[in-house]
Parts: C-alpha cells; sequence; structure tokens
C-alpha cells in the first residue's frame, strides 16, 4: 500500500497528486496538528535528547485532552463549574488548595510562607503547578485550572514554562450578585461542594442538614475589598489569553453555566492543517441540495457532482459505460447500485477532485450505498441533511414553472411570471404534481433515518429559510473544525 501510495507522488509533476488515502488518514488522526503540537513542546521544552522527548511524547498519547483554564472572581461559581466539567470530561481538577496539599518535592517552603503571612514566590509557585501538571494523570486525562493563574506575571510564567490552555473560561456577573451569593455561602463538609442558602440549595434533605458556613466570617466589605482586588488584576491577566478566551455569564441557572462552558470547552481550535473538503449533501425534493452545491463549488472551487446529472453525462457520451446504461435509462429503470458506484468513484477519483474536493448530492440514497462508499477511499469529511416539511417541499415544486421562450424560472410566490402573456405560456413539469412530490418525498424519509444513524455526526440544518441563510449554517460549519465528543465512559459517568 505505502509503495503504491508514493509511486503516485511524482514531486516533478505539477499539481502534485496526493493519493486520497493518505489525506484521509492524515485527517482521521489529526496528523498535521499531532506534528504541530509535539515540534511546539519541543521548542518550549528544550530537552537534551529530542528523540528520546518525542518518543516520550508518543508514549503518554492522547493529544485532545482538555486543558483548562477555569477564572472569575470570588462566588462566581468556578468550583461548581470546574466540578461538572472534570465529571464530564473525565479532565483532572487543580485549585490551590490541591497543589499546597500535594508537597512531595518543597519540603513544606510553600507552608512556612503562608505561615508568615507572605506570598509563595512566583517561580516556586510556578514550579509546584507544572510539577503537579506534568504527572500522569494530567497528561492522560487533561487539567482543569481552577482560580489559576491569580495574576499576568504569573501567566506570563505559566506560559514560560510551557504551560499552554486550549481554553480559558471567565464567568462574569455584577458585584451585587456575587456579594449576595458570597454571604449565603455555604459548604458540604464531606464533599467540599458549594450551595447557597436561596439560590443553588441541594436538593438532597441529609446533603442540607449537613451544609456549614465558610470557615472564614464574611463580611459584604471583606468581600467587596476582594472583588476590587480581582478587578485590579484581571484586565491585564485576561488580555494574556486574549485568542483562547470567552466569557460567560455566571449569573445565571448553574446548569446553564456548565452547559455552556462545556460547549466551548469542546469546541476545537480552528486547524491550520490543509484541509480538503469532502462534502455530502442530504435532504428531501425541494430542500435545495443543488443551489447550495452550486454556491459551495463556486465560493470554495470545489467539484459539484450531482449524481443524476453525472449518470446522464456518462450515458449521452456514447462511452463503454455509456452503453450499459441505455437500457436502463431508456426503459425509466434504476441503474444498478455497483455502476452506480463505479461510475461515481471512477469521478471521485480525477485530479480535480482529488485535489479540490468535492460535494456529493443525490448519493447515498441508504446504508447499502453508504456503507459501500465508506469502505472506498471517498469518505466525506462532512456530512449535512436539509431538512424541511413536505408541505413546504410541495409548495416549492409544485408552484415552479419555465419559460420555453427565454428558459427563465419562475415561481407562483416567490418569482412570479413577469407579464400575463409570460404567464400564459409556462410549462409544469409533470414531475412537480403534488403526488409526484410527495411519492419521491416518501421515498427519501423511507431511508432518513437510517441515514442519520449511519451518519451520527451529520449536521442538521434548517431547509426552511433564505438560501443565503442555510448557506451561512452549512458554510460555519465546514470552515470550523467538528467539536470533541465524549466518549461513552465520560457519558456513562456524567449520566
Amino acid at each position: 500500500m505505502l509503495q503504491r501510495w508514493f509511486v503516485n507522488m511524482d514531486a516533478t509533476a505539477k499539481p502534485l497528486r496526493i493519493p486520497p488515502e493518505m489525506t484521509i488518514y492524515a485527517e482521521k488522526h489529526d496528523i498535521f496538528d499531532m506534528l504541530q503540537c509535539m515540534v511546539r513542546n519541543l521548542v518550549v521544552d528544550k530537552p537534551e535528547d529530542p528523540i528520546q522527548y518525542l518518543i516520550g511524547m508518543l508514549k503518554k498519547g492522547n493529544f485532545e485532552v482538555p486543558r483548562v483554564i477555569l477564572l472569575g472572581p470570588p462566588a462566581s461559581g468556578k468550583r461548581t463549574v470546574a466540578k461538572a466539567l472534570c465529571e464530564r470530561t473525565q479532565a483532572i481538577h487543580i485549585t490551590v488548595d490541591h497543589i499546597l496539599k500535594e508537597d512531595p518535592d518543597f519540603s513544606g517552603a510553600p507552608q512556612q510562607y503562608q505561615e508568615r503571612g507572605e506570598m509563595i514566590p512566583h517561580d516556586l509557585w510556578i514550579r509546584m503547578i507544572q510539577q503537579r501538571l506534568s504527572r500522569i494523570d494530567c497528561v492522560r486525562r487533561g487539567w482543569v485550572l481552577e482560580g489559576m493563574p491569580r495574576t499576568r506575571e504569573e501567566a506570563l510564567c505559566l506560559q514560560e514554562a510551557g504551560i499552554a490552555p486550549d481554553h480559558v473560561v471567565v464567568l462574569e456577573a455584577p458585584d451585587d450578585v456575587l456579594i449576595e451569593r458570597s454571604l449565603g455561602k455555604r459548604i458540604d463538609p464531606e464533599t467540599g461542594d458549594v450551595y447557597h442558602v436561596a439560590f443553588m440549595r441541594p436538593e438532597a434533605k441529609e446533603v442540607l442538614r449537613r451544609l456549614q458556613p465558610p470557615k472564614e466570617l464574611l463580611t459584604e466589605e471583606l468581600v467587596a475589598r476582594r472583588l476590587q482586588q480581582y478587578h485590579n488584576h484581571a484586565h491585564a491577566l485576561l488580555r494574556t489569553y486574549a485568542p483562547r478566551l470567552r466569557y460567560v455569564n455566571a449569573d445565571q441557572p448553574h446548569v446553564d453555566v456548565c452547559a455552556r462552558v462545556l460547549t466551548f470547552v469542546l469546541a476545537r481550535q480552528r486547524s491550520s492543517a490543509p484541509h480538503t473538503p469532502r462534502i455530502l449533501l442530504f435532504g428531501p425534493p425541494g430542500s435545495g441540495k443543488s443551489l447550495q452545491a452550486q454556491l459551495l463549488a463556486k465560493k470554495y472551487n470545489i467539484v459539484d457532482i450531482c449524481l443524476g446529472k453525472l449518470i446522464k453525462a456518462v450515458y449521452a457520451d456514447e462511452s463503454g459505460m455509456g452503453d450499459l446504461l441505455r437500457p436502463y435509462l431508456e426503459a425509466g429503470n434504476e441503474v444498478p447500485d455497483s455502476m452506480v458506484f463505479q461510475i461515481l468513484t471512477a469521478r471521485l477519483s480525477r485530479l480535480d477532485c482529488t485535489t479540490r474536493g468535492w460535494v456529493v448530492h443525490g448519493f447515498p440514497r441508504d446504508v447499502e450505498q453508504a456503507e459501500k462508499l465508506q469502505e472506498s477511499s471517498y469518505i466525506p469529511s462532512r456530512v449535512f441533511f436539509l431538512d424541511m416539511t413536505d408541505d413546504v417541499a410541495v409548495e416549492r415544486l409544485s408552484l415552479r414553472a419555465v419559460d420555453p421562450v427565454t428558459g427563465e424560472r419562475y415561481h407562483s410566490l416567490y418569482r412570479p411570471a413577469t407579464s400575463p402573456e409570460v404567464q400564459a405560456r409556462l410549462m409544469f413539469d409533470p414531475r412537480d404534481s403534488k403526488a409526484q412530490v410527495l411519492g419521491r418525498w416518501q421515498e427519501y424519509w423511507a431511508q432518513e433515518a437510517s441515514l442519520r444513524a449511519f451518519y451520527p455526526s451529520a449536521i442538521h440544518i434548517n431547509a426552511d429559510q433564505d438560501p443565503h441563510a442555510i448557506f451561512e449554517s452549512i458554510e460555519s460549519r465546514l470552515v470550523g473544525r467538528l467539536p470533541k465528543t465524549l466518549t461513552g465512559s465520560q457519558l456513562d459517568k456524567s449520566a
């Protein structure tokens, strides 16, 4: 296999033709991003033995684990959000207390500074964080740093130490809300979970009975001073992480806050990896698949492949395959799947498709065809379903007509004829009758559920809106990377 790949890669020929198997493999396993991550870490850490360092990184595996910094003022809900996030992603929850308690190599120096009421020096504090994050559990499962760093100086020291988060979340709420939360704060001594006497009461009565106020007596003046201290450092601190920053309104139910944070953390940073779009468009008759394919092909210079038009073009070409198609098309019968697949893969294997990408609509029509496509070298990178109801489809198709003189297309509602004379000569396609449209619509929906199950990561778009709005929805999901998905064990644990 590898030998065949490299034989096809003739560096003297332009454009360089790379077999589709290589592109699909590289995209599936994020090879480009993995190499980029390894080189970045290599430059930051500067190990004496780069080869062994890279081997160690590969052995540790998982370049997609969460690396999150969660910031916010006092009482903004950092602890609650961090615990919920770690439960969903199985990342390691790291707090200031955790780092201070785990002191195997610092001979109690951090506690001595605290006992004297002094700040722990930046270099010592950063080494403590770095040591904790370098442990195997954080490397393999990722981490969520709660409330750290506290200043811009600490943030810069973390960056110099090679600790760079993929996501930085900042919880925000008005100061008066935060003060009220602080004064009503209660803690479960057994679990450390934080509750509030009014805003976030535990459902279990036994938990409610054992809640205790914080050990430190909080007054409104003390909370206000701490908020002011946070605000003094926040602007410079957050500017350090501007490219990866997301503000979340914390003045709403904690379930909604956690959901917004999880959505952001599962979103992946836009990749610099070269990408060849391979798109499948599904949708019932009248959903606008052809129009959206044309718009995508025009803007991104990819190849628009409508299966119906492709088969007609092969038939008209009078080639050997055209002769094989003739008896089926002239009799109005279905072309066998084997012939359809052979025609499609022959088109997808041409240089324009392999170098520029493609958008296919009209195939696959059922799971059997989808399985054959999946087993080939032409695996889609994005799958879209354009969803709409039958009454909208009938309205769109049954009321459209063509002027036989000019070839212009009209629609009784959306684009009426320009004059009575034009209206009188309009011709309606018999295939667009209500009965015919409903028949094709039912054929599509008979297979839609199984195709939806076959492509669980497919993106569903409401097709009952302006075509340009549909295109914007498709484009936004085409350009960005698909979000990370939680594994079965993560879903079970969070259920």
